[in-house]
């Protein structure tokens, strides 16, 4: 065991003094449920923990018809899961943060931190990735915004720099008939990693597909944005063939490992049948709306 400093800033610019001060030699801490345990196993190493869970602005729930929905990086899957506003315009990600644990590790885990911790199989990354979330990053040096799809360069690696916090998250209001719809595959019944875990978000105008996105989860080093799939949906009528089709587009970007949970063949084919079972519901959610 090594000697470790803990701050707990009330205020982003606290926050990022301290980091741009320490660089590599801290890390941020939004939940802590997947930090403490790499910190246990010796996989982080850490010689001073930055605690966010006191800075206003990464507690931010705010949501507007015209300009979306503003979500703290460091609010927990629990407030996700119980905020209406959230599952009546964002049913796909109340889904993904529903996934994350049991209820005890719901009340500390942030959908920030599930993103920032890297893993190719999170749960609301695929989600935020069908939703076109927008990740607001700042440092002492300033603020830049990088699409959600492009936050994982490798497992466990992101594009924040050792000086930077994601702040939030920033969502487009959903637009007439639209919806969206996350789903995943486990060995068991709850509290399992993704074999494979898959989000879509559609709009529906006339019978017809407008637009549709397409998140990938577990089925390369990195979520993937299956975009092509989603493109090909777009101008097409609603209908098993149609996202049949799509199914296969997103079948062919998945570059799937075997391991002890599933055989790469295996995660293929579940990234069709997920896929098709998601931009169905999703469609149906739109549509009834």
């Amino acid at each position: 065991m090594h000697a470790i400093t803990y701050d707990s800033p009330k205020s982003l610019a606290q926050a990022l003094s301290l980091l741009a001060t320490a660089g590599e030699k801290a890390r941020v801490l939004a939940g802590g449920t997947d930090l403490i345990i790499q910190m246990r196993a010796g996989v982080r190493k850490p010689e001073q923990i930055v605690d966010l869970k006191a800075i206003a602005e990464l507690q931010m729930i705010a949501f507007s018809p015209q300009d979306g929905l503003r979500l703290g990086a460091a609010v927990c899957c629990a407030r996700i899961t119980e905020d209406a506003v959230i599952k009546q315009h964002y049913p796909g990600l109340v889904e993904g943060a529903a996934l994350i644990g049991s209820d005890q590790i719901q009340s500390r885990c942030s959908v920030g931190g599930n993103v920032c911790n890297g893993s190719p199989a999170a749960d609301t990354t695929p989600a935020l990735i069908a939703l076109g979330a927008q990740c607001v990053i700042s440092s002492a040096r300033g603020t830049r915004t990088v699409p959600v799809e492009q936050m994982v360069t490798a497992p466990g690696r992101t594009v924040l720099q050792p000086d930077e916090i994601l702040v939030e998250f920033r969502i487009a209001a959903p637009q007439g008939h639209s919806s969206d719809c996350y789903q995943r595959f486990i060995p068991r019944n709850e509290m399992d990693i993704a074999v494979v875990g898959v989000g879509a978000a559609v709009t529906v105008e006339g019978g017809k597909f407008t637009a549709v996105r397409i998140g990938l989860g577990a089925v390369a080093a990195t979520p993937l944005l299956a975009k092509a799939a989603g493109d090909s949906l777009v101008g097409k009528s609603v209908s098993a063939e149609s996202i049949a089709a799509a199914a296969v587009l997103a079948q062919q970007i998945a570059t799937p490992i075997t391991d002890m949970r599933g055989t790469a063949e295996y995660r293929k084919h579940l990234v069709g049948v997920l896929t098709r079972r998601v931009v169905t519901e999703a469609a149906a959610r739109a549509k009834a709306k």
